[in-house]
């Protein structure tokens, strides 16, 4: 299976959101994690990723005669690079983003599903905002975001952290306004 196809697929990242911050969790963590997902299906998708590297398997111990696995994310493994992104086809962005989009309401709604979800107390956002930018300054704002999420893509479970989701979605909505129009 191409590394698109792997990573690009709705439950597939889901379970790798679940996996984030270095947490080690096995297939029952996260079948409760996923509770919408079937387990039959959770199971099939950690033997996927697993058996390509994206999860490692850090401990096995034995629960009731069987061999209950307890798995790792390689996050390296989870990456579309520079390259690989410059490869793929407008239809390979298309399914990438719609994707992405599934995934981002299966995950808002298994948010909302939870027993005491407060959307305020959590401080939920999803504004969208219109950028109007130069190319100059559409690479300050990229490299300005990253920067910052860059300084917090290695925080991990401590006391008090809860993980957050965070989809930064970036793309032209327009043709460019000739020196005249402006």
């Amino acid at each position: 299976m191409d590394t698109l196809t792997l990573l690009l697929h709705p439950v597939r990242l889901r379970i790798m959101h679940a996996m984030s911050g270095g947490r080690a969790r096995t297939v029952g963590d996260l079948c409760a994690d996923l509770a919408d997902v079937p387990r039959t299906t959770v199971y099939r998708h950690v033997g996927l990723l697993a058996e390509a590297g994206v999860l490692e398997v850090v401990g096995e111990q034995r629960v009731h005669g069987a061999v209950e696995r307890t798995y790792r994310l390689q996050r390296a493994r989870t990456l579309i690079d520079r390259d690989m992104a410059a490869s793929m086809s407008l239809e390979d962005h298309r399914a990438a983003f719609t994707t992405g989009l599934g995934v981002l309401l299966s995950e808002f709604n298994a948010y909302l599903d939870r027993e005491g979800a407060d959307p305020f107390a959590d401080s939920v956002g999803y504004t969208q905002s219109t950028y109007w930018l130069t190319p100059d300054e559409l690479a300050d704002l990229i490299k300005q975001v990253k920067a910052v999420m860059t300084a917090r893509r290695g925080n991990g479970p401590a006391v008090g952290r809860r993980p957050y989701l965070l989809s930064p979605i970036l793309f032209p909505t327009g043709g460019t306004i000739a020196e005249g129009d402006a």
